[in-house]
């Protein structure tokens, strides 16, 4: 039997049983929020290694969380992976997901980015940091609280506060220092933005390159994927942009993850812990890394050369568990200062 892979744009669960091939032994039903072409390699050497075939669906990851309540206990999803804490989090509020008991993923996985109780686990990681034009900014940003120092003032670009990034950045924030900290600083940010939240990550960075904006906020792997590839509006003036590591004199700058967790329901149990554990083996996480310019979870492998241009930085080792109980928080807080 072929692998399968279905674009997921939110068909009822009872037409599921059209868009993947029968359950047996040797498969595994994979539900992913991950759309990147580089982690075909990632399933296609599962599969050559076990013999396991993966079926895959792809979606956005609150619509596949949907199908999974929908699909409820008839669900052949196997595993889930999808992208930030704050969607991980969402999926074990569904209960959607099962733990897992596994000592080659408690081994592999900081405590800090993984599931209090091993619903899922962390399997990349990127941080969130500072990018600064150089010709403009002399003094940029040290940590994320100086991104609420007036002296910034209509220079920062950030993207919106649905983006599940900004969210969980907000929420290790209220975690570390509290409430009412959190909420002073989101919305000093948002007296010092450039203009209206707008757009991705790369678009923070093409507004340094436009001269919209002195600094803005984005994840290393969209800045490193520029550095690699021809992205339009940064690549070309990507020395322009300067970057900044996060309170390296203090938590440590902000990491979020993709990361994946065995569906609760998941027919092929055996063959999902599999996949799990070969997730964080030495291969694997090479292709979160080479592939799309993530740092992997594991210590001691090292990202590819545009993420090594980056350079070493202390992460936060904030418990993302415990982050993600307080994105309700977050949320309210965004509402409260105006971040749109």
């Amino acid at each position: 039997m072929t692998k399968s892979t279905v674009t997921f744009p939110l068909i009822v669960a009872a037409t599921f049983g059209a868009a993947l091939p029968a359950l047996s032994a040797e498969e595994l039903n994979l539900y992913s929020a991950r759309h990147y072409d580089t982690d075909e390699r990632l399933y296609s050497d599962f599969t050559k290694a076990t013999g396991i075939t993966i079926n895959r669906i792809e979606g956005k990851a609150d619509e596949l969380l949907t199908r999974m309540k929908a699909e409820g206990a008839n669900s052949p999803a196997d595993i889930l992976i999808t992208v930030d804490t704050s969607r991980l989090k969402r999926a074990k509020d569904a209960g959607v997901l099962q733990s897992v008991d596994s000592d080659i993923l408690e081994a592999a996985v900081p405590a800090n980015l993984q599931d209090s109780d091993n619903q899922w686990f962390g399997v990349s990681q990127r941080a969130r940091i500072i990018f600064y034009d150089k010709a403009a900014v002399a003094n940029p940003p040290a940590t994320y609280a100086d991104l609420a120092d007036p002296a910034y003032k209509g220079m920062v670009c950030i993207r919106s506060s649905s983006n599940t990034y900004n969210q969980t950045l907000l929420a290790s924030i209220v975690e570390h220092d509290g409430e009412e900290a959190a909420k002073a600083w989101a919305q000093g940010v948002v007296d010092n933005m450039a203009r209206a939240p707008q757009g991705g990550d790369t678009d923070q960075l093409r507004g340094i390159v436009s001269g919209e904006c002195a600094i803005a906020v984005s994840n290393t792997y969209y800045f490193a994927r520029a550095v690699r590839t021809d992205v339009d509006g940064v690549s070309a003036d990507i020395e322009r942009i300067g970057w900044i590591f996060p309170d390296q004199d203090g938590n440590g700058a902000h990491v979020n993850l993709s990361g994946a967790g065995i569906a609760k329901h998941a027919p092929n149990r055996d063959n999902a812990v599999k996949f799990m554990e070969y997730l964080v083996s030495e291969q694997a996480q090479s292709y979160f890394a080479d592939g799309n310019d993530e740092y992997p979870v594991v210590a001691g492998f090292k990202g590819n050369a545009a993420v090594q241009k980056l350079g070493d930085f202390k992460a936060d080792e904030v418990d993302l568990s415990a982050v993600a109980t307080k994105l309700p928080v977050a949320l309210e807080i965004f509402n409260q200062v105006g971040w749109e």
